[in-house]
């Protein structure tokens, strides 16, 4: 027997947990609500306290949409409260939560150069403090690559080195890969040359020796390198999804979406990424943006990524996994209405495109796909110093949003 305040609901199937039950007869073709929007259609009459699924919803998701600009203000639901965290403040004003040493490879057959160089280095110097850790960021890519694929990797790198995490960075390259090094740096712009050294390793006769040598000059310059209050204004975090799940969006979303609600009331910025699961909750974004043009940027982000997948012949709504319908999600439009949670109520203030660095405080909107690694890597890219996950959380973080 189920309750929903004075409705009593008589359950006449087996339900799993994180499943959903109707409250109510629906009939075959009727609009079946969630979060109070629409997340498919009853592919036949459902009654009051059945379960309702992938046997008898389906989506209502097609292709590209037409929408109308219809603002609603967002609430503000904290104070200003000019609280601080410990931050590493870059030269050029930007602020990490680490202090990292990386080497990033412009090209994935130096990756285990790379290994060596910082191994000898570790062994070399013992304590590598003040940094915080150290390690290769491998990758497979920067050679054989043409046209938007060659410009995309190029593009993460570059943003991994200007990363305000990596106190000090050798770039490492091989000297014949497409992503050569001299567009590389040029692609930089600006940089510490203290902190930012360069390598390729078929211009030099040990390639191990002269990394080693290059980091002990960066770890020389990190020396006085320290936490220091920063104010929360200066904090970027990404939300991300992690194995979601029928309670997902009631439980552990929500609770990132007050935290989303709190970092915009104080001047920080959250980014919500993962685009297709957006899909069927895109109105409500729409209904935050900050004005006209950033509605206008909704749109193009949403019916952009829809066209790509009919562009390759592809449905829009195939985003949710068996095991997102194992544990209770039916349609996209079910995983996207939890996915958004995320992003609480805030106004969204800017939508920026995949490699693209944060400009605007608040709430941004990212282009990226649903994978875990690749929106993982345009969040991190876009600058945000912490990811915020909740990879299947809801029983742990159930009692937490409640309080």
């Amino acid at each position: 027997m189920g309750e929903q305040e004075d409705q009593r609901v008589e359950l006449s199937d087996d339900v799993a947990r994180g499943h959903k039950i109707a409250l109510q007869n629906i009939s075959e073709g009727e609009h079946v609500l969630k979060y109070g929007y629409p997340i498919g259609h009853a592919t036949q009459p459902i009654q009051a306290g059945q379960h309702v699924h992938t046997h008898n919803t389906k989506t209502n998701l097609t292709g590209v949409e037409e929408y109308t600009y219809n603002p609603k203000p967002a609430p503000l639901l904290y104070e200003q409260e000019n609280r601080t965290f410990q931050g590493f403040r870059r030269k050029d004003g930007r602020v990490g939560i680490r202090n990292e040493l990386w080497i990033v490879p412009t090209v994935g057959c130096v990756n285990g150069i790379a290994e060596l160089i910082l191994n000898r280095f570790k062994q070399e110097v013992g304590d590598i403090s003040p940094f915080e850790n150290a390690l290769v960021l491998k990758h497979n890519y920067g050679c054989s690559q043409l046209g938007d694929d060659h410009a995309y990797t190029r593009t993460i790198l570059v943003d991994a080195v200007k990363h305000a995490n990596a106190g000090g960075v050798l770039v490492l390259g091989l000297g014949c890969e497409n992503n050569e090094m001299k567009e590389f740096k040029e692609a930089i712009g600006e940089y510490d040359t203290e902190r930012v050294k360069f390598l390729l390793s078929q211009e030099v006769s040990d390639e191990v020796e002269e990394g080693v040598r290059l980091l002990h000059g960066i770890f020389a310059a990190v020396q006085e390198d320290r936490r220091q209050p920063v104010p929360l204004s200066e904090l970027n975090i990404g939300l991300k999804c992690g194995g979601s799940d029928g309670l997902s969006g009631i439980t552990a979303n929500p609770l990132l979406g007050r935290l989303s609600d709190y970092m915009a009331a104080q001047g920080g910025t959250t980014v919500l990424t993962e685009v297709p699961e957006m899909f069927g909750a895109e109105t409500i974004l729409m209904e935050r943006a900050a004005d006209e043009q950033v509605f206008g940027k909704i749109v193009h982000l949403i019916n952009d990524f829809k066209q790509y997948f009919l562009d390759y012949k592809q449905p829009v709504y195939e985003n949710p996994s068996p095991g997102n319908k194992a544990g209770g999600i039916t349609t996209l439009e079910d995983k996207s209405l939890g996915c958004t949670q995320k992003s609480g109520s805030s106004t969204v203030t800017d939508v920026i495109q995949y490699g693209e660095r944060l400009k605007t405080k608040g709430l941004n909107l990212l282009s990226a796909p649903g994978n875990d690694l690749v929106a993982s890597s345009a969040l991190a890219a876009a600058g945000c110093s912490s990811l915020f996950s909740q990879p299947d959380t809801a029983r742990l973080l159930a009692p937490l949003f409640r309080r």
